[in-house]
């Protein structure tokens, strides 16, 4: 068992790193840095300029802002200076009102915001927001994290986490199949908002409604009424609420309610219909969210790599847990994914969010039946290795450096679509 220090070290990681969010968490982050230079600034803000780094940018353009109907930055930023509270995080829009949204939709018709694309950064998630009234400013700058302020410009550049504690796959593995159940049961949390959220998105239509489209009968004809088709339909129908602007709160992984997400439910979805144990599922969805933030260290909080390949990560290795599985069975469930997932791309947050979720989720099955056989790639084929924590970095590296061009032409590409 891992000693009681650690552990404490570990669960203070999973609480800042699992944390319920409403919305998308890019614009949120935004709409945050707002609210904060709102509070500074001491008034209602004539004038608010917004500087962004691009991956902020990437994520923020197409994706449904709670409560309003509406997309992107503009409303996100006016409801932050308006009804925005930073003391809510990335909850701070939940005060929404019908009159606080009219109210800011005639802000944006006046012209009082201002979006532009901050240069010379290597920081991909950086929000640096300015509000003016008369001749008083107040400047809030977000960096390295979705809800880390920070003084300066020049603190971007500073390590943001001196205490976090290193973590690699067996340490998450023990910690989660060892820890005391009482220490880790707060992770249910994460089923409560989660599956919630699946169950809410149901009584409308939001996104491409993908998670319906899976419960109909055609669907059922295709892919029958089973644990899989099960899994893709509430993972889903959750992340077509959230990308199409619900009102709804979710758990989020590492500042993404996506990853949160498909992290979560499909973990919860087959420990249901498996019918495993309480305590497996608790230990089962902390392997999952854990081996999410593991990834995450190495990769960074916004990247090339979309988040669904990290998430989907966590959750085979949750679902070969509920299998059965061992450590070396987990092992081989990370390198099975890792050997197919490599490469999808994170073209911003929005609606099809869905799909590539349901990519994922299907890989995780995949991967941990084929662990369950003893079968894993090898270190022969692509960039999967021998040591479990090296195929991890593998990934990570590919995401974080060997893809930055790839996300250069994403984001050039959607800035200049026609539309």
């Amino acid at each position: 068992m891992i000693d009681k220090e650690t552990r404490n070290r570990i669960i203070a990681l999973v609480n800042k790193e699992v944390v319920p969010a409403i919305g998308c968490t890019e614009p949120m982050c935004v709409a945050l840095c707002t609210a904060k230079a709102t509070e500074q600034l001491g008034c209602r803000p004539e004038h608010i300029e917004a500087t962004l780094s691009a991956n902020i940018l990437k994520n923020a353009m197409g994706v449904g802002i709670p409560g309003t109907g509406m997309i992107g930055l503009p409303i996100a930023i006016a409801l932050g200076a308006l009804i925005g509270k930073s003391e809510y995080q990335l909850e701070v829009l939940k005060d929404l009102t019908p009159e606080a949204l009219e109210e800011a939709k005639q802000f944006i018709a006046e012209n009082r915001i201002t979006i532009g694309l901050k240069e010379h950064i290597c920081e991909k998630l950086y929000a640096e927001i300015t509000c003016s009234a008369g001749d008083k400013k107040s400047t809030a700058i977000i960096a390295g994290g979705h809800t880390r302020f920070v003084t300066d410009f020049k603190d971007v550049s500073e390590k943001t986490d001196d205490d976090e504690i290193a973590l690699n796959m067996r340490m998450v593995y023990d910690f989660a199949t060892t820890a005391p159940l009482d220490e880790i049961r707060f992770i249910e949390e994460a089923r409560t908002y989660n599956m919630n959220a699946a169950r809410e998105a149901l009584k409308g239509n939001y996104g491409h409604n993908l998670g319906k489209t899976i419960d109909r009968p055609l669907s059922k004809g295709i892919f029958g009424n089973s644990i899989y088709s099960h899994i893709i339909s509430r993972t889903a129908s959750a992340c077509d609420a959230r990308m199409g602007g619900a009102m709804i709160p979710v758990m989020s992984n590492s500042g993404s309610g996506n990853q949160g997400i498909c992290a979560t439910n499909p973990v919860c979805v087959y420990a249901k219909e498996n019918e495993n144990t309480s305590e497996e599922l608790i230990r089962a969805l902390m392997l999952s969210h854990l081996t999410a933030i593991y990834i995450k260290q190495s990769l960074g909080k916004l990247s090339a790599l979309c988040g669904c390949v990290v998430a989907s990560i966590g959750s085979s290795c949750g679902i070969t847990y509920l299998m059965g599985g061992d450590y070396n069975r987990i092992c081989y469930s990370v390198k099975n994914m890792i050997a197919n997932l490599t490469g999808m791309i994170c073209d911003g947050a929005k609606p099809a969010c869905s799909l590539k979720i349901s990519s994922g989720v299907s890989t995780a099955l995949l991967s941990s039946l084929l662990a369950m056989e003893g079968k894993c790639v090898t270190s022969s084929e692509g960039i999967v290795d021998d040591d479990v924590d090296r195929s991890i970095h593998n990934l990570t590296s590919i995401g974080a450096d060997a893809m930055c061009k790839t996300d250069d032409m994403v984001l050039q590409i959607m800035a200049t679509k026609g539309c």
